[in-house]
């Protein structure tokens, strides 16, 4: 069998890449990924150690956690504080917060991130998802001029509040409908956990709210709209 000589190229560059260690580009349909809603949690645990590590390891005594739990962490970074995240590495006394980088001593200082975490004991199904939106985290600059400079210069400073909006098929019935409208009555946030088709997890903390008067559109499905107010960037596991 013979390729031609632009294949054979193709061929080999793919074998370089891979030698050398280069990732390879990958890309992701959102198709058959499900959303869940924290339905319970555990009594806090005190968090008394905090490393600056990657990924950032939690002392709390007799903590009872195993691996694959999830928790939602109180903390004293700020950049931490409210993030849920997967537990790992799991002795008596500690674990560790999975894809947590704490490293850098500037954004997390040294035995100033002490606090708590609660485990997550449940999760119920937000099912029959019809479409998706992200709203919000727009970088917001500061913008300025010298008196001397023909010309602005600008400066990023914070991003917008974010948000994840889902319409549901208006089922009053369904179990994860239920818990969005207890969530949405009580204010109370809320762990979110999206598992992709892809195997990958994006766990969120959340305040929910939903419009419970669905939609009335001819030859179209019924529907409500569930809106997730974020309290924190996502963490992937």
């Amino acid at each position: 069998m013979k390729f031609s000589r632009s294949k054979l190229l193709k061929a080999s560059a793919l074998a370089l890449a891979i030698s050398a260690g280069l990732a390879l580009s990958v890309v992701s349909l959102p198709n058959g990924s499900t959303v869940f809603i924290a339905s319970g949690y555990g009594s806090a645990l005190p968090v008394t150690i905090l490393t600056n590590a990657s990924p950032a390891v939690a002392t709390s005594a007799a903590h009872g956690l195993t691996n694959g739990d999830f928790v939602e962490v109180s903390s004293g970074w700020g950049r931490l504080d409210q993030k849920v995240c997967r537990v790992t590495g799991v002795t008596t006394n500690t674990f560790n917060l999975e894809s947590i980088d704490t490293t850098s001593t500037t954004i997390y200082p040294a035995g100033s991130g002490i606090g708590s975490v609660r485990k997550i004991t449940g999760y119920t199904q937000l099912a029959q998802i019809l479409s998706s939106n992200s709203t919000g985290g727009e970088q917001q600059f500061a913008t300025y001029q010298f008196l001397e400079a023909d010309g602005e210069k600008r400066i990023p400073t914070t991003k917008s509040a974010s948000g994840l909006t889902f319409s549901v098929a208006d089922d009053p019935a369904q179990a994860g409908y239920i818990l969005a409208s207890a969530a949405n009555d009580d204010r109370a946030k809320r762990a979110i956990k999206i598992v992709l088709s892809n195997g990958g997890i994006l766990s969120y903390n959340a305040y929910v709210s939903i419009n419970k008067t669905p939609s009335l559109t001819t030859n179209a499905i019924m529907a409500v709209e569930a809106t997730l107010s974020l309290l924190a960037e996502p963490v992937r596991s």
